[in-house]
């Protein structure tokens, strides 16, 4: 399946999509079946949720050595970007499509990529996602919050309320800033007594 541009398609802009495939998008209806193609690609740290919906998988367009499939870490150090990127390397050749992965850091992927269906499906397999965005407007400017505490008067600011993924309650603790990964945080429920993954900001 090898897809040329269309005609007057700007090779920068060609099939970047924040969640996939959004219906209002101007890319050409083969790249949408790309999009549809890697939809069974998942997390290998999260098996229930896929590329896509974590926000890493980027865009397809047209690179300057032909079709791309941009994908971006959730951090640069992330131990499963290789498999990750296999894992797109792998479907797309199965379905005999000539693409090339390419990994951007730039920019730097955020917690707000996540879908909505994402973040769903993180709860329902007991990781509770991010409770609030990453970023701050700030006169127009998206600002990222690099800490969940904050000096505020006196003190530090509390934590932001996590909500358990098993029973819902808010009276959760955190245990550890770092989880399973290094992109959570170990958290308790004090009802339940259930530990549980929170997937921090960023």
């Amino acid at each position: 399946m090898s897809m040329p541009a269309p005609s007057g398609a700007n090779p920068a802009t060609l099939g970047v999509l924040p969640y996939g495939p959004l219906a209002q998008s101007q890319e050409p209806q083969d790249y949408h079946a790309i999009w549809e193609l890697l939809e069974a690609v998942t997390d290998p740290e999260i098996p229930v949720v896929n590329l896509r919906e974590m926000g890493i998988l980027r865009a397809v367009r047209l690179g300057a050595q032909g079709l791309e499939v941009v994908i971006t870490p959730t951090y640069s150090g992330c131990p499963a970007m290789g498999q990750m990127e296999d894992d797109v390397a792998s479907a797309l050749s199965q379905a005999g499509v000539a693409a090339r992965v390419v990994t951007q850091l730039a920019p730097a992927w955020s917690t707000d990529w996540m879908t909505p269906e994402g973040r769903e499906k993180l709860r329902a397999y007991g990781i509770a996602p991010p409770v609030k965005s990453a970023c701050a407007a700030a006169n127009g400017t998206q600002v990222v919050a690099f800490a969940t505490r904050k000096v505020a008067g006196k003190g530090l600011a509390p934590l932001d309320t996590v909500p358990c993924p098993q029973c819902g309650s808010d009276h959760t603790t955190e245990i550890s800033h770092f989880g399973s990964t290094a992109c959570k945080a170990l958290y308790r429920c004090l009802k339940c007594m259930e530990p549980f993954d929170y997937f921090k900001p960023y």
